[in-house]
């Protein structure tokens, strides 16, 4: 072999990659690192509870969407509570029935059944308290609500939502008074009254409460209601 070549091989065999870097543990640059690693940390970790409690929020409100009967325009404040009461309530009873059948005498209560009996002592406060929920007294919100396709939370918005309570089972109290046009949209196309919303504070709870003016569809001038009918429900989405 003659010298170049061998000079040449051993060029390339003692060839390195780039040298990592190191960083004393103490050093500026290593407390950077580290704090970038906990943000990323947090980031994912947020990003994976708002996903978990937008999933949530669709499960609820599905629940909701076919507690609706089919042929109900809307119900009474007293049939949303029986829904709460006697139905939502109630849904986790057959698994925690099923739960304490299974364990023996002495055992201690499985994690199932303290995941189901905790969840239903949180909602059972929620309902005590106050809960959240799409306005099923609601006409157009309620045809709104039917033209959901139980998927997208981003929708959910656009309703009118109520708070209601087991302890002031006659009190309806209005929290978010959804889009506007989309429920005039919904209205229409259910052949319903137009439905103007007035709102007023509310003392107690310090919400906001509607009191409704209904109107005919010649209570309100031509134009205003075609101009608010002018957007289709499907490009407010």
């Amino acid at each position: 072999m003659s010298p170049a070549k061998a000079k040449a091989g051993k060029s390339s065999s003692s060839k390195k990659g780039p040298k990592e870097k190191v960083f004393h543990p103490e050093s500026r640059k290593a407390g950077q690192l580290e704090r970038k690693l906990l943000r990323k940390h947090k980031l994912e970790k947020a990003g994976v509870a708002k996903s978990h409690k937008a999933l949530e929020q669709v499960d609820r409100n599905v629940f909701f969407l076919h507690a609706l009967p089919e042929e109900a325009l809307a119900l009474t404040l007293s049939e949303v509570h029986d829904i709460l009461r006697d139905v939502w309530l109630t849904r986790f009873d057959p698994l925690i029935e099923a739960e304490q059948a299974a364990r023996r005498k002495g055992r201690p209560r499985s994690t199932k059944e303290d995941k189901l009996l905790e969840q239903k002592r949180k909602e059972t406060e929620e309902y005590r308290t106050g809960i959240e929920i799409p306005d099923l007294t609601h006409e157009a919100t309620v045809a709104l609500f039917r033209r959901w396709n139980a998927d997208d939370p981003g929708y959910l918005p656009l309703l009118r939502w109520i708070r209601v309570s087991s302890e002031r089972p006659e009190q309806l109290v209005v929290s978010k008074v959804g889009t506007e046009k989309a429920l005039l949209n919904a209205a229409a196309h259910a052949g319903l009254s137009m439905v103007l919303e007035e709102q007023a504070e509310d003392p107690d709870l310090g919400l906001s409460r509607v009191s409704e003016l209904v109107l005919g569809p010649q209570a309100v001038p031509s134009h205003i209601i075609e101009e608010r009918l002018a957007t289709d429900l499907d490009n407010l989405l």
